[in-house]
This record gives C-alpha cells, sequence and structure tokens, in this order.
C-alpha cells in the first residue's frame, strides 16, 4: 500500500515547504482538491455532512491543483501527484487535456487524474456549463483525455461523441506513459463509472466500515464490467483508522493507496511548523514501521 498526503485547503506558498519534506519522508503522493469559486449562495446541501453545510469558509485556500502540481513537481524527483478529485465537467476537455498532458511530460510521468462531477448547482451555471448532463459529459471527457494521453506521444486523435465533436488533432507535448484516471464519487452511478471506464477509484473522507462496503460493490461491478483482472488503485481516506493494524485491514480490502492528514491526527491548531512536524511524525512512527 503507498501513502499519500492530502495537500487540502493549505496556503499555496506551504505547498511548495510540503513537498520536498513528503518525499523525503517516504510518502509516495500528494492529492490535491479542486474548488474553482466559494459561490456565497448554494442552492443544494454539501452531501458529506449531516447539516448539509460546507465545513469550510469562503476565504479557505484552494490553489488551482494544476498549477499547484506543477510548482510542487519542480521542487521534487520522485513525489507523486494527483487531482482529488477535478470537477470534470466543468471544463472543456481538450484544454483540460493539454494540460494533464504538459504536466505528465514536465513531471516525468509522476501525475494521475482524478475526476468528479461536482454537486453545486451555481458551479455549473458560473462557468456556463449544462448540470443536467455532467454524467455523460464525464464520461466522455475522460475518453478524450485518455486519447490524448494514452502513453504514445503526440499523436492524431479525433472524437465523435453526443456532447464533445472533433476532428482529428494533435497535443504536443504529449506523456510517452498513459495517464492513469481514477474516478471519484460514492453514488452508484460513480462506483459504476469508476468500475466501467476507470484506472481506479477515489473515496471521500468516510469511515473503515462505508470503504469496505464501497469496494465490495466495486470488486462486484469490475467483475461485471469483464475488468475484474484490470490494474486498479483504490485511493481511500480513512476517518477512524490510526493504527497499524486499521491500515493493515484496508490493503487486505483492497487499498492501495492510504491518504493522510496527520496533522488532525497530532495538531488541533497546526501551524506550518506543525504541519511539517506531523507529516515527519507519521512517517516514523506509521510508515516506517507498516
Amino acid at each position: 500500500m503507498k501513502w499519500a498526503l492530502s495537500g487540502a485547503m493549505l496556503p499555496a506558498e506551504e505547498l511548495l515547504q510540503l513537498a520536498p519534506a513528503a518525499e523525503e519522508a517516504g510518502y509516495h503522493s500528494i492529492g490535491m482538491p479542486d474548488s474553482v469559486f466559494f459561490p456565497e449562495h448554494v442552492s443544494a446541501d454539501y452531501p458529506y455532512t449531516a447539516d448539509g453545510k460546507r465545513m469550510w469558509k469562503a476565504e479557505t485556500p484552494m490553489p488551482d491543483p494544476f498549477i499547484a502540481m506543477a510548482a510542487m513537481a519542480a521542487v521534487t524527483e520522485r513525489l507523486h501527484f494527483s487531482t482529488n478529485v477535478l470537477k470534470l465537467p466543468l471544463r472543456d476537455p481538450l484544454l483540460t487535456a493539454k494540460q494533464v498532458a504538459t504536466l505528465a511530460v514536465l513531471s516525468r510521468d509522476r501525475v494521475a487524474l482524478g475526476v468528479g462531477l461536482s454537486w453545486i448547482p451555481e458551479e455549473f451555471t458560473f462557468t456556463r456549463t449544462d448540470m443536467r448532463t455532467r454524467g455523460a459529459r464525464t464520461d466522455e471527457a475522460v475518453e478524450i483525455i485518455k486519447a490524448v494521453c494514452a502513453g504514445n506521444g503526440p499523436e492524431w486523435v479525433e472524437y465523435h461523441g453526443k456532447h464533445y465533436d472533433f476532428d482529428r488533432l494533435m497535443i504536443s507535448p504529449a506523456p510517452d506513459r498513459p495517464v492513469p484516471v481514477h474516478i471519484g464519487g460514492h453514488s452508484e452511478p460513480g462506483l459504476r463509472r469508476a468500475a466501467r471506464i476507470g484506472d481506479g477509484w477515489i473515496s471521500v473522507n468516510t469511515t473503515a466500515e462505508q470503504l469496505r462496503e464501497a469496494i465490495g460493490r466495486l470488486t462486484a461491478l469490475r467483475a461485471e464490467y469483464g475488468r475484474a483482472d484490470v490494474p486498479f488503485e483504490i485511493d481511500v481516506s480513512p476517518t477512524n483508522v490510526r493504527g497499524i493494524d486499521g491500515y493493515r485491514a484496508l490493503e487486505e480490502a483492497g487499498v492501495t493507496v492510504c491518504r493522510v492528514v496527520p496533522w488532525r491526527m497530532y495538531d488541533e491548531k497546526p501551524t506550518p511548523e506543525g504541519r511539517l512536524a506531523s507529516l515527519r511524525r507519521f512517517a516514523d512512527e506509521v510508515i516506517a514501521n507498516y
């Protein structure tokens, strides 16, 4: 099992300190969330809290994940990066493919793309995209990005779908290794999408029990789609696991990447210095002894 550090809700400049420290401490990757903006008024409930309210303030830093990952790749050599998760249907897939391809080349194939749909109606309204078609458009966008970033370097691609349509074109640079695309979401459609077209699945912050339930469903769906033997990452963020035995149980359940936030474990009021100390402490107490 690989260890990933969450880069969520951190000041942009602090990421450039955390990334080299994470690499030195033995983490495999850093996951970066995506939030284009914070609407003052939202007409839907946040799906991951009991009261439907977001648990972060409007001014909470949410650096653009592609820019943040490029900057961190420039100050590291081995550390990998992923979006966790990119709200893909808010974006044009060709422009996204261009960014992903360039980042993959510049980082020397140290990037994976995690994608999700977004639950906020205002995000679609303000970016002039259609919330109704977000699932179908995401399916097509994933196919387009995979075609551009197939691992064959720059090559001619074309796409003719219901929502996106273009003739032969070439995007350069393009990576010499395929960029993995992982799908987020705990809903039945999200799990099906991951099993059907994803190279992996990404969880939200949730309990080990809920993770095992989702992994079991994913296993059944992958068999249903004839993809049980295809390599598949399961990237999770457990909220109620701390000890090595708990992490081993997750690995036995099928987890391949465990995403952690050490400063939430050790420091009630984390500072930049405290976060560095926490990531090193977790590496010493857990990663080194796993």
